[in-house]
Order: structure tokens, then sequence, then C-alpha cells
């Protein structure tokens, strides 16, 4: 009969997902923080919020 220990492995999982999370949340912060998509983002904003003439 083989029986493995698993203990741990789903808190082991939990903090590689938080980890790539983390790091996900991270990139996306640095691409928030670029002049280009800052623009890009007003843009849109300012089209949206103005009415067609």
């Amino acid at each position: 009969m083989n029986i493995r220990n698993d203990s741990g492995s789903a808190t082991a999982e939990y903090a590689i997902a938080t980890m790539a999370a983390v790091a996900f949340a991270g990139l996306l912060v640095v691409i928030m923080r670029s002049e280009e998509v800052k623009q890009i983002l007003l843009g849109l904003i300012r089209d949206a919020l103005t009415p067609d003439a």
C-alpha cells in the first residue's frame, strides 16, 4: 500500500496563486502608470463623455 502525505499541498498552491496574482497586479500598475496608457484612457473617457453634435 502506497500512501503519500499531501498535507500542506493546498496551502502551497494558494501561496503560489497569490504570488502570481501579486505579480500580475504589479505589472498592471507599471502599465497603468505609463504616459501612453494614460493618454489612451483619457481619450476614451473624453470621447465617451462628449456629446455627439
